[in-house]
């Protein structure tokens, strides 16, 4: 029998508080340093007079491009996890559905876990290439496919154990109503995944939101997204760590947002099938 919680001892006094230590103080001194000049964060003051100055320079400043790294960024994670979904969703209802090949359902599935597992930084080099041949390096549609494409197997694996779930008498009841496959796909099985399709959804998106590696070798200033243009306040000879930080913060509004909204859906896709 589990011994409670409270019987712990003073493990969970010291050994929560410094999780969550090391969890937010990064983000409280960037937060902080977000607020500070450049010389109090040289001298690594921790009493300054806050300024909304930096702020000001990441939106308004001639020098920086954030406003067009946020717009780039809001149309690639959009339009990639708009795609994630729709394919996801796809490709989850045919391999529960219908009938194919044990080898090819395994196959399948077993190649989208390796596949997801790759470090997507191996990927690069062969997407540069190919975009380059096809004339799509240094644009959006580049960034959106790969995106789509490293985002596709977690949300394939994520609405496969929410159509597990979902009785095929429900589908079947409806056939016999008068309702075609696709009917019974679109007017009972979809709205049954709504929870699925929203925790897949807030992944994908905030995926795409702070991927690095890819924007950074695929795009150019014009096509820069939000963590790209905040790394481009690092110069060669100058740093704007204050501007960074400020850049930072604002990055990270949207996918807090995302997250407190779809925490309950995130959570359940991820715990599916975990407790029977």
């Amino acid at each position: 029998m589990a011994r409670p919680l409270a019987s712990h001892g003073p493990l969970q006094y010291v050994l929560l508080p410094t999780i969550v230590l090391a969890i937010v103080l990064p983000f409280l001194w960037i937060l902080m340093s977000s607020f500070k000049y450049q010389i109090d964060i040289y001298q690594g003051s921790w009493v300054f007079a806050p300024t909304l100055s930096n702020y000001i320079d990441v939106f308004l400043s001639r020098r920086s491009d954030f406003l067009s790294n946020v717009w780039n960024s809001l149309v690639v994670a959009g339009a990639s996890t708009v795609s994630v979904l729709t394919l996801g969703a796809l490709a989850a209802y045919s391999l529960h559905r219908f009938v194919w090949a044990k080898w090819f359902s395994v196959g399948l599935l077993g190649w989208l876990l390796v596949f997801h597992m790759i470090p997507v930084m191996t990927l690069v080099g062969p997407w540069y290439l190919v975009f380059r041949e096809l004339g799509l390096y240094d644009t959006r549609a580049a960034l959106i496919l790969t995106h789509v494409t490293i985002n596709l197997p977690m949300t394939i694996w994520l609405l496969l154990a929410f159509f597990r779930e979902i009785p095929k008498e429900l589908e079947e009841a409806a056939e016999i109503d008068g309702c075609r496959r696709a009917q019974a796909f679109r007017l009972v099985a979809l709205p049954l995944v709504v929870p699925g399709l929203i925790a897949a959804g807030v992944l994908a998106f905030v995926f795409s939101w702070n991927e690095f590696a890819i924007a950074l070798n695929l795009t150019s200033r014009a096509t820069a997204t939000v963590p790209v243009g905040i790394a481009l306040f690092a110069q060669q000879y100058e740093v704007q760590h204050s501007q960074m930080a400020a850049a930072s913060i604002v990055a990270t509004i949207p996918a807090i947002l995302l997250m407190f909204f779809g925490q309950r859906f995130v959570i359940q896709g991820l715990t599916l099938g975990a407790v029977k």
